[in-house]
């Protein structure tokens, strides 16, 4: 059969390609695809060219083999319904609705142990959101608030505006937002942030100081996020952090350089920097955490704050360009774009 996928095939540049499908193998299942979701952070850095070409997509993800060199195949959040199994396969799996780390096309092949279940009840709508509402889980590992702390979120994209829905629930003394996006903000502050400041106004962090009121010898939060993908926020979030607070560093940079200033209130805070990624857990917490219980957590959160409502945009999937390039250009009306087949 023929299949339609997306493919980037230079900066700014995105192409669909028809491909000869083959049926399912033994041990496969033929997946139709309902929805896939568009990543604003990562996947906006292979638009336009800012991934670096000598690194993995994902070691952990055989749908996503191959490094960032053009012209290639890239995506991680699709939902669909298998269509077809190849020999060796439960017939249980037939007509399942599932989700996979799969690239943008209309259908693709997998092995059941590729693909997460839909749990029931659950819209594809929320389950796209999958990936996003995991990296979300994975930060509050990494930075392990604890009741009563005073937290700051740079950045509030999907994944901050998910994260501030998660930290809302905790017994936080003050919970604070940084976007330039006045939407976003507006958001942030509905969803649970008691402050949400822009981070190029002149007294943005003067503001987020007075929004955090600490003690000891360096006041300030005791955890930040810096999830917004801009480098200049990581000094300011360095800034903002008080005496051995920790700062979790979510965003991926690709190409971008991040310059600090490490040589005043960095250098006797004994603050800690966390480098966060999915696609791993913290060795600290592998005695009790993996994947599959991580999983569970992912689920259990997409059906409590039933992320749907964050679709902004819905683009058919041969106008997958002029999504792309809304993101690009007006970031600004953007939460979350999806693709529909």
């Amino acid at each position: 059969m023929e299949r339609q996928a997306l493919y980037f095939t230079g900066p700014r540049q995105v192409a669909r390609q028809t491909e000869i499908l083959p049926s399912p193998a033994f041990g496969q299942v033929l997946v139709s695809t309902i929805i896939s979701a568009i990543s604003p952070g990562t996947e906006l850095l292979v638009y336009r060219g800012l991934a670096p070409v000598d690194l993995a997509r994902d070691e952990t993800i055989t749908a996503l083999a191959g490094d960032f060199s053009f012209p290639l195949k890239y995506g991680y959040a699709a939902v669909g319904q298998v269509l077809e199994l190849g020999r060796g396969v439960a017939p249980g799996w037939e007509g399942r609705l599932v989700f996979a780390f799969n690239p943008h096309e209309s259908h693709f092949l997998a092995t059941p142990d590729e693909l997460l279940e839909l749990p029931a009840g659950l819209t594809p709508e929320d389950a796209v959101f999958f990936p996003n509402m995991e990296t979300a889980v994975t930060f509050l590992l990494d930075g392990q608030p604890l009741m009563g702390e005073q937290v700051a979120i740079f950045g509030q994209g999907i994944v901050g505006l998910l994260l501030t829905t998660l930290l809302s629930r905790w017994p936080l003394s003050s919970l604070v937002t940084l976007d330039l996006y006045p939407r976003r903000r507006l958001l942030s502050e509905d969803l649970g942030a008691y402050l949400s400041l822009d981070p190029s106004a002149p007294d943005a962090l003067a503001r987020l100081a007075a929004g955090l009121q600490g003690g000891g010898t360096y006041p300030g939060a005791d955890l930040c996020y810096e999830i917004s993908g801009n480098p200049a926020a990581l000094d300011q979030a360095i800034a903002a952090t008080g005496f051995s607070g920790r700062v979790v560093i979510g965003s991926w940079y690709g190409l971008k350089r991040s310059d600090l200033n490490l040589g005043g209130h960095f250098h006797r805070s004994r603050m800690r920097l966390i480098g966060s990624q999915v696609s791993s857990i913290a060795p600290e917490l592998t005695g009790r955490w993996n994947k599959t219980r991580r999983y569970h957590a992912t689920w259990q959160m997409l059906a409590q704050v039933q992320p749907a409502r964050f679709i902004t945009h819905r683009f058919p999937f041969d106008q997958a360009a002029q999504a792309y390039e809304l993101i690009d250009r007006h970031p600004e009306d953007v939460i979350q774009v999806i693709l529909t087949y």
